[in-house]
């Protein structure tokens, strides 16, 4: 596992993605990213945001990459598609899962990248559209405690609010619970 990133990728532009990969680019780090929408992808050329074809270069092409988009099903398209993270990744790679997935998710996925080298962590995002915007989201992180380590200066650049919760699939705990306690507040 790299301890230096320096190179991230981003896969999924959207409202989180896309001011996370800003953030990521105004501190210096190498940014390549991918999105399936046209639109995204313009917007994050605008931003001088390298934009790569397919989650698979995006890995070839970095340290970290971050997995932001909608479900279960496209975090396991994303990782172990054809033309995915785990087709084109190098050992080493650490792969954050920040896409709200169930904890089996994470372990589904983890055990079909066994003796990979892949480093996978999950670390959901968050607090929303204006703390992306306003590099203040709260990430919450399982797994591997010195891969979280390496990756915590990349996480640095969007997150005010960053921990390690524990064992992977945790960070899903977490945030379920941050959720559950923010609705009973509601």
């Amino acid at each position: 596992m790299s301890t230096d990133i320096r190179r991230v990728g981003i896969v999924g532009l959207g409202k989180m993605g896309f001011p996370m990969a800003r953030h990521l680019r105004k501190a210096g780090f190498e940014v390549a990213a991918c999105d399936i929408g046209a639109d995204a992808r313009s917007q994050a050329q605008s931003a001088g945001i390298k934009v790569l074809a397919t989650p698979g270069a995006v890995a070839a092409e970095s340290d970290f990459v971050i997995v932001v988009v909608g479900f279960d099903s496209e975090a396991e398209a994303v990782m172990l598609g054809a033309d995915g993270i785990a087709a084109k990744a190098h050992p080493g790679l650490t792969v954050g899962i920040a896409s709200t997935v169930a904890p089996r998710t994470m372990q589904k996925l983890a055990a079909k990248i066994a003796g990979s080298g892949i480093v996978l962590l999950d670390m959901p995002i968050t607090r929303g559209e204006p703390a992306a915007e306003a590099g203040k989201l709260l990430v919450m992180v399982g797994g591997d405690a010195a891969g979280f380590e390496a990756c915590k200066p990349a996480l640095q650049s969007f997150a005010s609010s960053i921990y390690h919760v524990g064992e992977l699939g945790a960070g899903q705990v977490g945030k379920m619970f941050n959720n559950l306690i923010l609705w009973a507040c509601i």
